[in-house]
């Protein structure tokens, strides 16, 4: 502990750091509070001088567009589908590297290179696979996606002009379950290789199944890891958007704006781009209120199920 009479040394040590977390962290924060609760506050008329009223007219309006429910519909959706999936196959994989000693550091290696490789440019090279390539009606090259599923000379329009929002769908859920994957297996990794060989051989004299050890032996004691996987996947899949621009680009979508793969963050910065920051601070709001009640109910589960040893 820090000698009272030293105190002073430490907070001129921290003072830096205190200071960029005021002005770029808790001063923005705020700022959202205050501009959410500004009646239509657009800063480009802000800057004009015009007044607000303080009121609750910027969550009335976001929550009336149909704009913002689509948006809403596509968040839940991706975070629904992908965090199961992705989790599911993150265990499954890390407890066959677990049990792979000769080439396991190789193989998370390999697991690993999408983590630290760059959203965008992966979503680019995504949106190639599964696009087609057309001169008129004319289809040059059916994507390699098509191909691999035989699907040539009627290909699926997955991304392109013609696609529909289900097959975008698609094609974002094996995206973001790709991408999710390198680092939920590297948690779950560091949580099996602390698990005591003495419960497996417990097991094996038991004449236990693979099954049967997975589900009562590994997943209760890998449990914490799991619900910390979990519970940032649902923060992160509610938070999803640069996946979506590195597959479709700036517009997000081929189908129009009743097909666009918008999430509640693409409408923060859309509603941003236009000036109309008090609507876009609104629906960070409303994004917060879900992130922590999603996060609250994870939490009570985590209670409920997770095992410490």
């Amino acid at each position: 502990m820090v000698d009272s009479k030293q105190q002073w040394k430490a907070w001129i040590y921290l003072s830096p750091a205190l200071v960029l977390l005021l002005i770029f962290t808790v001063y923005p924060i705020f700022n959202t509070i205050r501009l959410s609760f500004l009646d239509g506050y657009n800063i480009f008329n802000a800057i004009g001088g015009q007044q607000y009223t303080v009121g609750f007219g910027n969550f009335k309006k976001v929550l009336e567009y149909q704009n913002f429910l689509n948006c809403m519909k596509t968040t839940f959706l991706l975070t629904i589908i992908t965090v199961p999936i992705s989790t599911m196959l993150a265990l499954l994989i890390a407890v066959s590297l677990n049990s792979i000693k000769f080439v396991q550091k190789t193989l998370q290696t390999i697991f690993f290179i999408p983590y630290v490789t760059n959203a965008i440019a992966i979503g680019m090279v995504f949106g190639m696979m599964f696009n087609i390539i057309g001169i008129g009606n004319q289809v040059v090259s059916p994507g390699i996606v098509n191909v691999l599923l035989g699907k040539i000379d009627n290909p699926i329009h997955w991304i392109d002009v013609n696609s529909s929002y289900t097959a975008n769908i698609a094609v974002m859920v094996f995206y973001i379950v790709w991408k999710a994957l390198p680092f939920k297996i590297l948690i779950l990794i560091g949580g099996l290789q602390n698990i005591s060989k003495q419960y497996y051989d417990a097991a094996k004299m038991d004449s236990a199944s693979k099954w049967r050890v997975l589900w009562r032996i590994t997943v209760p004691l890998v449990s914490p890891m799991l619900a910390y996987v979990i519970i940032t996947s649902f923060i992160g899949g509610f938070k999803e958007y640069t996946s979506i621009v590195g597959v479709f680009g700036a517009d997000m979508g081929p189908t129009g704006d009743s097909g666009r793969l918008n999430t509640i963050v693409g409408f923060i910065y859309d509603a941003i781009t236009t000036g109309s920051t008090g609507r876009a601070s609104a629906a960070a709001l409303i994004l917060f209120v879900i992130i922590l009640i999603i996060t609250l109910i994870n939490l009570q589960i985590s209670k409920k199920k997770v095992h410490y040893s």
